[in-house]
């Protein structure tokens, strides 16, 4: 697995919305987008970190950041994580995790003594021009909108 690093140009994705919709990161130049990669819907630890990007929308607003969060959920059970927990922003679908593997965020996990390959829980802050600017992979779910907030205002 070979995560990206920061000033390396993010990939350009297309994936489909909690709605289907296709949404693409150049759909979003000239803003900072916050591409948050995440296990599962509905799981604890993710509905934790997405609560507290929820939280945070406001002062992520006032930074010119778009939040999108992305997993290898299927687009159906999208609406229902953000129905249940209030969810503010956009989550997207990477089933077949091409983006994820585009940003090296796939790859081999171990879990309970049990090998094999899912998905990372690591974000990327990219700039308005496409370039990832700051890489988050050491963090708690519950901090980790602090963690982004703390660097954003250059507390990091």
């Amino acid at each position: 697995m070979q995560t990206l690093t920061a000033g390396s140009p993010a990939p350009d994705f297309t994936l489909p919305d909690q709605n289907g919709a296709p949404v693409s990161l150049n759909d979003f130049k000239g803003k900072k987008v916050l591409a948050y990669f995440y296990p599962k819907a509905m799981t604890p630890g993710c509905t934790v970190q997405a609560c507290g990007l929820r939280d945070s929308k406001s002062e992520l607003d006032a930074l010119n950041v778009v939040v999108l969060g992305i997993s290898i959920d299927p687009v159906k059970r999208l609406p229902k994580f953000i129905e249940r927990d209030n969810l503010n922003f956009t989550l997207l679908s990477d089933e077949d995790h091409a983006v994820a593997e585009q940003f090296g965020v796939w790859g081999e996990k171990k879990f309970m003594g049990k090998v094999y390959d899912g998905l990372h829980r690591i974000s990327f802050l990219i700039n308005e021009d496409g370039v990832i600017e700051h890489v988050f992979n050491k963090f708690k779910t519950k901090d980790h909108h602090e963690v982004v907030l703390a660097y954003l205002n250059g507390n990091s």
